[in-house]
């Protein structure tokens, strides 16, 4: 069998790459579980500094979550549907938007379902101009079990987010954009370039600083604002001991490139 996840390495920056072309990367137990295996290895690996994740093929970026992969787990009942497949695709998407290093997702094609899911985790997302979002679950007789019912209204508004998960209708890259979705869409032949230029540009900065960054806003966005301002100062105390303050601090006063070694 192949590898579910692909993953490589390309100058501090992970790629993986979802790899069912056939089934349109749709994600099954074993894709869900490499995944997390992955990502675990990648925060263990000091020199990675971000992560790009895209769809293998023409098609889609993930189709969803395989049907006929999740349905003996909801035919066995509540406890099985829940413990197999909701639980295993909320962690994979809580552990996505909570990764200390940033997520870029990289929208090739279809993003439906739990790939939407996944695109509404993830803290950065470029979309192929071909990208597709649709809500899909509505179909299927349930509703988004992976996030999605909590992060889409958050990213684009209630109404929105409703009209989209009620009816099932699918929405463009353009839409996307408009939407607040994702952060760009570009020409189909140039997304994985520009995902790598986004992550590279973020690479140079300090690892520390990117780490704070995303746990200020991920834990802060949905706590009241007291709180979050609690926990952006806890973050900046994290940082005042650290060689990459005082590294940006001196190379910012002496006119020069800041050289972080995330110390």
């Amino acid at each position: 069998m192949s590898e579910t996840v692909l993953c490589e390495i390309r100058d501090r920056v992970a790629l993986m790459t979802l790899n069912r072309p056939s089934k349109l990367n749709a994600l099954n137990y074993e894709l869900i579980d490499r995944l997390m295996a992955h990502l675990d290895a990648i925060e263990r690996d000091d020199a990675v500094r971000a992560v790009i994740l895209t769809g293998a093929g023409e098609r889609a970026f993930s189709a969803g979550a395989d049907i006929a992969g999740f349905a003996p787990s909801v035919r066995q009942g509540q406890a099985a549907a829940l413990r197999d497949f909701v639980r295993r695709g909320q962690r994979m998407t809580a552990r996505i938007e909570s990764f200390p290093k940033p997520v870029i997702v990289a929208v090739n094609g279809l993003a439906h379902g739990g790939g939407a899911e996944i695109t509404e985790a993830a803290p950065l997302a470029i979309a192929s101009e071909r990208a597709e979002f649709c809500k899909a679950e509505i179909s299927l007789g349930f509703a988004p079990p992976f996030g999605g019912s909590q992060r889409l209204p958050r990213h684009i508004g209630r109404k929105r987010a409703l009209r989209m998960i009620l009816t099932g209708d699918p929405i463009t890259a353009a839409e996307a954009l408009d939407f607040g979705l994702v952060n760009d869409v570009v020409p189909h032949a140039a997304l994985l370039d520009e995902a790598f230029a986004l992550a590279a540009k973020i690479a140079a900065k300090s690892p520390l600083a990117v780490t704070a960054c995303l746990g200020s806003v991920t834990r802060g966005i949905n706590v009241p604002i007291d709180e979050g301002l609690a926990i952006e100062a806890g973050y900046f105390a994290q940082m005042v001991p650290t060689d990459d303050i005082e590294e940006g601090i001196s190379a910012w006063l002496e006119k020069r490139p800041p050289q972080f070694r995330g110390t």
